[in-house]
Formats: structure tokens, C-alpha cells, sequence
């Protein structure tokens, strides 16, 4: 099939690789516009453009996807079916009208649960342990269309955002060329979403992951594991931030107050939490490199009866 492919960011490039292989022909990419990266502010390229350009696909990157030369470019092209993968603009009723199949969507969660901008980590933040991906047709609300196929990835008990997105890319991918198989076949299915089930994930911002050591220890580790690798948890130490990356729970009897280091070892320290307490494995100090705790302790003195926060 010609198909129009739409996407930005590393999750969007395993599907794009996997119709490619497939041997769909991809006529055209949009992502959305290179950005300023890193301390030079350099100009750098959406994962989905690199792949594009790898592969000689024409790729497009325009500010506002609903203006009428867009729409009229991508018109040009005649696709057979649209994809859609984390693009990151809402698409208008003229582009989802233009392809004769559809526009099809790629959505890391099982619909209608989670939908919106962060799935992967939500499901995780939630201590949630099955997620997966679905396709579905493309309507004009945020994730409400028709559900096509879905498939389930468990969620591991030590699994991280990062880890987590990588196996959902690669379920995504499988997922897709399986889709397109069907709606080339014309067995597609058309399965509406139960809109009372369903609950949002929204965009995540650095101020949420600031660690309220009054919460329980499995929430916070619930927490520290989403937003593993960004955009982190995070507390203070002597007035210093502290990302917080690993984490065990564990049992305390202490009675100090949450936030409180309680324990000191050459691999870890723990810190008192409302119920529990988390055995801190993994940190990075403001203005180092990401360590082991045990690197981190040669450096620096922590020592029990000290507390986190600010």
C-alpha cells in the first residue's frame, strides 16, 4: 500500500522500520521540526527524520499540520492509508478524510485506558502490572476512535519507563504490519471504545517527580521507575538536587520522620518513607554523571540521621 507515515519521536521509528520491511511503500514522512539540543542549543534532527532520510523518503516538517498547503501536499501523494505514531500535532477531519482506508494510530496503552501524551510511564507511576499497544482508526477526538487490534506486554516488577518503551516499540511494530495486513485483506475490525473506562495520561513536567517522602515506599518506587530514564525523580540533599533512578523497598521499623536516611551501606542508603522505607540504589547528583550509590559514597558523606527534601 502507499501510505503517508506521520511520527517524531524513538517510539514512532521501530513502526516506520517495520512497514518499511514489510514492504509497504512509504511516499512521504512528517514529523515535526528540528529542535535546539543540549547546552550549544545545536539544532537537531526527530529520531523519525533520521530514519527517513536514511531510507531516501521524503520528509516534511511543517509547524502547523491543519494549513491548506499541508493538507494539499499530502493530497498530492495519494496514500492508501495514513500512520500515525506520537506526531505530536492533532490532525484535522480534511487529513483524517483524505486517505481511502484511513488514518490508522499506533497507541502505547490498552484503549481506552490511558489515553493521551505519556502512556508508557503512566501505567508504570500507577503500579499498573499489564499494559500494551493498540491500533485504531483515527476520529477527531484525543484517542477515542474505533479500536482495530490490541496486544498485552506485561509489566515486570523492576520495569522502567525506558525499559518499558523499548518493548512496546518493538510490540507496536509487530502490531502495525499485522494491522495493515488486515485492512488490506478488508478483515479489519471496527471496535468502539467503552468511553467510561477510560482515563487520561497526561504530559509529564519535572515538577512531578520531586519524591514526597510521606508517601509509601511502593508508590515512590512506582514513581522513580516511571520516570526512569526522564524525566526523573528527584529530591534534595543539602540543598543539592538529587535524581533518583533505582530503588528497592524494604521494611523499616524506625520511627524517624519520612525522608530520613536510616540505614548506611557501601551499596545503599535508605531512607524512611510514610510506610516502608527505599533502599536508594542509583543517583545522580546536580553537576555529575549518573552512578551507583557505592561510586556516589566515595565522594560523598551521607550518613544516617541525615534527611532528603528540601
Amino acid at each position: 500500500m502507499r501510505i503517508i507515515f506521520m511520527g517524531t519521536p524513538d517510539f514512532a521509528v521501530g513502526v516506520l522500520q517495520a512497514i518499511i520491511e514489510a514492504g509497504h511503500e512509504v511516499v512521504a514522512v512528517y514529523t515535526q521540526p528540528d529542535k535546539p539540543k543540549g547546552r550549544g542549543k545545536t539544532m537537531q534532527f526527530p529520531p523519525v527524520k533520521v530514519q527517513a532520510l536514511s531510507c531516501q523518503i521524503p520528509v516534511y516538517q511543517p509547524e502547523k499540520v491543519r494549513d491548506e498547503a499541508v493538507v494539499e501536499q499530502m493530497s498530492k501523494y495519494q496514500p492508501d492509508v495514513i500512520v500515525v505514531v506520537a506526531f505530536g500535532q492533532i490532525l484535522p477531519e480534511s487529513i483524517l478524510k483524505l486517505p481511502p482506508l484511513g488514518c490508522i494510530n499506533v497507541h502505547a496503552s490498552l484503549l481506552p485506558k490511558y489515553r493521551g501524551a505519556a502512556p508508557i510511564q503512566r501505567v508504570i507511576m500507577d503500579g499498573e502490572t499489564v499494559s500494551g499497544v493498540t491500533t485504531m482508526y483515527m476520529a477527531k477526538g484525543l484517542d477515542t476512535g474505533d479500536m482495530i487490534d490490541k496486544i498485552e506486554v506485561p509489566i515486570d516488577p523492576k520495569e522502567t519507563g525506558g525499559s518499558y518503551h523499548d518493548k512496546l516499540m518493538e510490540a507496536g511494530a509487530r502490531l502495525c504490519v499485522s494491522t495493515l495486513q488486515q485492512i488490506e485483506q478488508g478483515t479489519a475490525k471496527r471496535i468502539p471504545q467503552d468511553d467510561s473506562l477510560s482515563c487520561y495520561a497526561h504530559m509529564l513536567n519535572k515538577a512531578m517527580g520531586e519524591l514526597d517522602f510521606h508517601q509509601p515506599a511502593v508508590k515512590l518506587d512506582c514513581l522513580i521507575r516511571g520516570l526512569n530514564p526522564a524525566p526523573s525523580a528527584y529530591s534534595f540533599i543539602d540543598g543539592k538536587l538529587l535524581k533518583i533512578f533505582e530503588a528497592d523497598v524494604t521494611e523499616s521499623e524506625s520511627q524517624s520522620e519520612p525522608g530520613t536516611v536510616i540505614a548506611v551501606d557501601k551499596q545503599s542508603f535508605t531512607v524512611q518513607c510514610g510506610a516502608q522505607a527505599l533502599r536508594i540504589k542509583t543517583v545522580q547528583l546536580e553537576g555529575k554523571k549518573q552512578m551507583p550509590v557505592s561510586a556516589f559514597l566515595l565522594g560523598y558523606k551521607i550518613t544516617a540521621g541525615m534527611r532528603l527534601g528540601r
